[in-house]
């Protein structure tokens, strides 16, 4: 099953903006790289993501999001992917709820050493906060793992990117600072004046 709003060989990228299919040349793309275990992805998302969203529903650019989920190899368990299949999941519903469902669970971030990602009542009962998310053919997916394979091909995209680590953030073909020296997120007119110059 691949879910809508996705594009790129077997759905393997999540979009929010125009969606896939939208005209030529439509506005560029910021890619992130994510994985939804990562403490570092969820400082970035928490402070910019209200950010990145306004810029792309301004038409600035399409949000391309790829998700890795070398953190369970790294920790131990699923939680990674689990959250990845509820995504794609999400996605299946529409962008908004897949947005704001990403949104939900870095905010919700488990502690590194507890897997909860991978309990399927964390994921069910998180997408309560995201209006028009819960409904039958969500939460059948969800417990099913009917996005599974789907999640393990986006994983294994990623890998094939050979991008070093997340967060990582390219928008037309340059990278993006979305924490400074110290791990902590930019401020979000930081952020969006680094576009601004990248556009200009």
């Amino acid at each position: 099953m691949i879910p809508a709003n996705t594009t790129g060989e077997g759905g393997t990228t999540v979009v929010y903006g125009t969606g896939p299919q939208a005209p030529e040349p439509g506005p560029p793309v910021l890619d992130l790289y994510l994985d939804m275990r990562c403490p570092y992805c969820s400082r970035a998302e928490n402070a910019l993501g209200g950010t990145m969203q306004q810029l792309a529903d301004e038409g600035e650019f399409v949000l391309h999001f790829h998700f890795g989920t070398f953190m369970d190899d790294k920790l131990g368990g699923q939680g990674s992917q689990h959250a990845l299949a509820a995504l794609g999941a999400a996605a299946d519903v529409g962008q908004a709820q897949f947005l704001t469902y990403l949104r939900t669970l870095y905010r919700n971030q488990p502690h590194e050493g507890h897997d909860g990602f991978a309990e399927d009542r964390m994921l069910l009962g998180l997408a309560n906060d995201v209006p028009g998310l819960r409904r039958r053919s969500f939460d059948e997916a969800v417990l099913e793992r009917a996005y599974r394979n789907w999640a393990k091909r986006v994983s294994r995209a990623f890998d094939e990117s050979n991008v070093p680590a997340t967060p990582t953030v390219v928008f037309r073909g340059r990278p993006v600072a979305v924490l400074d020296g110290r791990g902590q997120a930019v401020r979000p007119e930081q952020f969006a004046a680094q576009i601004h110059d990248a556009t200009g």
